[in-house]
């Protein structure tokens, strides 16, 4: 197996980790509920959940990137170059 077909299962198996998966969406709902809950004159610490939820989902579509252009290289490798 090669070094990037190696990387691509790799990212698979995160994504579908039990584990992977609770932390995502354990953060992903605590920064929600701080954003939801803060007060009118917290405009610093919604501005700080935002931030930190989208750093969340971008780590995660990398990963998810990561699967992507491993089935794009796939798919090249069977039907050859496109021109």
């Amino acid at each position: 197996m090669e070094e990037n077909d190696l990387r691509v299962e790799r990212a698979k198996e995160l994504l579908k980790h039990d584990l992977f998966i609770e932390a995502f969406d354990t953060l992903e709902k605590e920064l929600k509920d701080r954003w939801q809950n803060s007060g009118s004159n917290e405009a610093d610490a919604r501005e700080s959940c935002w931030l930190a939820l989208q750093l969340l989902y971008q780590v995660k579509r990398h990963i998810e990137s990561i699967v992507t252009t491993g089935r794009l290289d796939e798919l090249a490798k069977k039907t050859g170059p496109i021109i």
